[in-house]
């Protein structure tokens, strides 16, 4: 007798299995792009996001120490790649006329006077070998202007100044009276330039009477991947402020951002 068995087992066709080979090729293609846009997107927004903070955060450094320079101190230099302030550390109003009660030293500026009493107190002491600077009413020239060398509004403090009264050395003869008998505290330039792809703060003088100088080292990096920047200055008049303008582009990836930002400042000197 012959036994016969039977199997239930059925396999796929070739046929069968390339149909569902492409489908689901089809299916992965269609279900890819619909994810590769939002992550695309999610990437660009990300980099303009980054962009934008870096632009700003550095717009908002520069504008900081444009804020605390010395009234009619702004320099930028003919290309606008280079921009320039005296930074005040501090300030107030020095004695013009004798105290009622005595005991009070005025700033005479009749001589080389050498120590002055101020109205009210500093908030801190000035330190030896800052700069005291009254009524600076120009960035150039020889007259009235604190980054000249022969400034004659600009004298050395020297060692026994205190928040009440400042000592200068040697004496010096200031050349005009401040009609508000207001004094500036300065210590250093401060200074940016746009330079090789990136945005760098200096401590020092960056600008020369037309050129930016090259004796400049040690920077302070701002930002980098900086396509571009322009800065520019309308200083306005002592009865009105000045403005401020500096535009920042920002590349990466094949992508630019450009902000511009504008700060107003008081040249009352």
């Amino acid at each position: 007798m012959t036994t016969r068995l039977i199997s239930n087992h059925r396999g796929f066709t070739l046929i069968e299995l390339i149909v569902v080979i492409v489908i689901a090729g089809i299916l992965a293609a269609m279900g890819g792009m619909l994810i590769v846009k939002p992550v695309t997107g999610y990437v660009d927004l990300a980099r303009r996001t980054r962009l934008v903070d870096q632009a700003e955060m550095a717009l908002r450094r520069m504008q900081r120490d444009i804020r605390h320079a010395l009234p009619n101190s702004i320099r930028i230099d003919v290309s606008g790649q280079y921009l320039e302030v005296l930074n005040t550390v501090g300030g107030g109003r020095y004695r013009r006329y004798p105290d009622p009660g005595g005991g009070s030293d005025i700033l005479n500026f009749g001589l080389d006077d050498t120590r002055f009493d101020v109205l009210g107190s500093l908030s801190q002491p000035p330190v030896t070998g800052d700069q005291l600077v009254i009524y600076n009413v120009a960035p150039a020239g020889a007259s009235s202007n604190a980054y000249a060398a022969t400034a004659d509004n600009r004298a050395a403090i020297a060692a026994g100044s205190d928040q009440n009264s400042i000592v200068l050395s040697p004496g010096f003869q200031f050349a005009h009276i401040s009609p508000q008998q207001r004094f500036f505290i300065v210590d250093q330039p401060v200074s940016y330039a746009c330079e090789g792809g990136a945005l760098n703060r200096y401590d020092g003088y960056a600008i020369s009477a037309v050129q930016p100088t090259a004796t400049l080292s040690n920077p302070d990096l701002v930002t980098d991947g900086v396509s571009s920047c322009l800065f520019s200055y309308d200083p306005g008049a002592s009865q009105r402020a000045g403005l401020v303008t500096l535009q920042l582009s920002l590349s990466e990836a094949g992508e630019t951002i450009t902000l511009l930002h504008q700060i107003h400042v008081v040249n009352v000197p």
